[in-house]
């Protein structure tokens, strides 16, 4: 058995939990037809009712796809969605998930990180995930501090934080992968942080390579880098503040991933690790809407809720 067809027999029956009697849309693009044909065939074997369907890359994350594949996700009982531009954001993914699709979306997804985050034990990154949200759930205020720089402060107010597990087994879930995070689309936010990690365009960042941004009342007000910043003016362009917005708060619970890669969709699921993004959140319990949505991972952070700091789960925790 190749590592792409053992990976995606994991996403396909354990985190999926694809029934014989179930149809199933594989969304695939041209950059990451392997991964999407690999996971067309395990569907396949299960059911009858699997398609694949492929389309150019989006321009970015968070773009929506051609109206034909929105079709087809709303009308399947399972997604499965290994693309360049992340859908994970999109009213596509919203509308499938609100039509009662299982969806999973692995946007970025290159092989090695197929093969090496789809051998984790989604268990495992469920009990995390829970651990961390009982420490959590029912703070008015988030803090999140680093060496690196970073002290910001998140209104939660009546936000849910939710958990991406993997483990996408009842009608209108969804979930990354590979998986492992508990987030919130936070009310509000004040403060700096500070991205020491990774984030896109500039990958796995060097040692000394920071990126600062400053946020007022929810809207980041600064943006060191000259690329991000170009990319969030652009989008704002289209659709004003939004584009500022500060979108999302989340905490790493993946204790499989032990050191970053360079791709912010493994390495946002790193264990002990926070990330923070700019821009939509309307698809994760927010209210706003934009063609962006841009993820930055802080290394060694220290979470306060209410005040007090919460335990993160650790690289080989278990």
């Amino acid at each position: 058995m190749t590592a792409l067809r053992a990976a995606a027999e994991t996403a396909v029956r354990q985190c999926l939990n694809l029934e014989g009697e179930e149809s199933c849309a594989v969304v695939t693009d041209d950059e990451r037809e392997p991964i999407g044909e690999a996971i067309y065939e395990v569907a396949s074997e299960i059911t009858d009712d699997a398609v694949i369907v492929r389309y150019p890359p989006g321009e970015t994350h968070g773009s929506e796809p051609p109206e034909p594949v929105a079709a087809a996700m709303a009308a399947a009982d399972v997604v499965l969605a290994p693309t360049t531009k992340s859908l994970s954001h999109t009213r596509a993914r919203t509308e499938a998930n609100e039509a009662g699709a299982r969806v999973a979306t692995l946007p970025g997804i290159t092989e090695d990180v197929f093969t090496t985050g789809l051998a984790a034990d989604y268990e495992s990154i469920a009990a995390h995930c829970e651990a961390v949200r009982e420490q959590v759930a029912g703070a008015d205020e988030i803090r999140v501090t680093t060496d690196a720089g970073t002290d910001i402060t998140f209104g939660v107010a009546d936000r849910e934080w939710l958990s991406d597990t993997g483990i996408v087994h009842e009608p209108g879930e969804m979930s990354n992968l590979p998986a492992g995070e508990v987030f919130i689309s936070p009310e509000t936010a004040d403060g700096t942080f500070v991205i020491d990690g990774t984030m896109r365009p500039h990958g796995l960042l060097e040692d000394g390579h920071r990126l600062t941004f400053e946020v007022e009342d929810g809207l980041v007000t600064h943006i060191s880098d000259d690329e991000i910043r170009e990319t969030v003016e652009n989008a704002a362009a289209d659709v004003g503040d939004a584009a500022y917005n500060l979108a999302e708060l989340g905490i790493g619970t993946n204790v499989a991933v032990t050191e970053l890669v360079g791709s912010v969709l493994l390495d946002e699921k790193a264990g002990g690790t926070v990330h923070i993004a700019i821009g939509d959140n309307a698809g994760i319990g927010g209210e706003t809407e934009a063609p962006i949505h841009l993820d930055g991972i802080l290394r060694e952070p220290t979470v306060y809720a209410d005040g007090d700091p919460i335990e993160l789960p650790t690289p080989n925790s278990d």
